[in-house]
């Protein structure tokens, strides 16, 4: 079936047509026109996609930050106690070794003066005290030194008050008797020394600081 055939434009209407398709809006000037209304929501975007990108950055930094403190903190805990395994590796060996030097003093000690003239005696005694000397020399190489306080002000961070000893003549508190010698490793007590410390005497002075101005 034929479609009826539109009768030709006259050159009016021809006009009028060529006129409307020229004023009508094409879909790029549609799209410009339409642009400067989406822009400020793309560049608000944009500014919040920053903020949140320099928040991780930030983030990211302080983890890191923390991280090498703590390999740091670590790096030291391993340094400390390799010095420490170091200096008092040889604790319970030195703690064993005690009773052989308190023999040895015990032995030195317990030769009376008028039996130090006899020839034996003379002959044996020379040996046991450098037999002494040389053990204290060793173990004093292992940082291990012996404490022998006598005269000097009680310490209850090395000193065993064992009794009390009525003295005038020297300040309260002086050690007067060494019952047993004490002995330190590195920075250690190892053991303390059993003293006798004097009581009734002058106390003695102890500094004060001013802290007036």
């Amino acid at each position: 079936m034929n479609e009826p055939k539109q009768p030709p434009l006259n050159d009016q209407e021809e006009n009028e047509t060529i006129s409307n398709e020229a004023q009508a809006p094409t879909g790029a000037e549609s799209e410009q026109e339409t642009s400067p209304e989406s822009g400020a929501p793309e560049e608000a975007s944009a500014a919040d996609i920053i903020a949140e990108k320099d928040a991780e950055i930030a983030d990211l930094k302080d983890k890191l930050l923390r991280a090498m403190a703590d390999v740091e903190n670590m790096r030291r805990r391993a340094e400390r106690e390799k010095q420490d395994a170091h200096a008092y590796a040889a604790t319970k060996f030195a703690r064993d070794i005690l009773g052989v030097a308190d023999n040895l003093r015990r032995a030195i000690e317990s030769i009376p003066d008028s039996a130090r003239e006899n020839p034996d005696v003379k002959n044996v005694l020379p040996g046991i005290e450098m037999t002494e000397s040389e053990l204290l020399n060793t173990l004093e190489k292992h940082q291990i030194r012996r404490i022998d306080p006598k005269g000097e002000k009680f310490d209850p961070n090395l000193h065993q008050a064992m009794y009390e000893i009525e003295d005038p003549s020297v300040p309260s508190g002086t050690v007067l008797q060494v019952t047993q010698a004490g002995f330190v490793i590195a920075d250690r007590l190892l053991r303390p020394a059993m003293v006798g410390v004097s009581k009734g005497g002058q106390k003695r002075a102890e500094s004060h600081v001013d802290e007036k101005v």
